[in-house]
């Protein structure tokens, strides 16, 4: 399990998140989860071709500030996210 920390400046607030990601993926559960203080607004599951697409939302966040937190979960992997620790280079 991997975890850090994501900022995001939107509607000129700035967001704060902690995101876990998860190595093994059991397809029951989503593989990054994210967290804003302490408590659990998001998740993500990466596609074939490594793109994230959001799996949860209990927070109800706005669908830009999740396709910003995607991004910057992305970027925070140049070579992609897997699905599971066994498909990775």
């Amino acid at each position: 399990m991997e975890n850090y920390q994501i900022n995001i400046i939107a509607d000129k607030e700035i967001h704060h998140f902690k995101v876990i990601e998860y190595l093994h993926h059991n397809g029951q559960s989503c593989k990054v989860k994210v967290f804003q203080q302490g408590k659990f607004v998001a998740a993500f599951e990466p596609d074939p071709n490594n793109f994230l697409h959001i799996c949860q939302n209990p927070a109800g966040l706005n669908e830009e500030l999740l396709h910003l937190l995607a991004d910057k979960i992305e970027a925070h992997h140049p070579y992609g996210i897997y699905k599971d620790l066994s498909e990775e280079i």
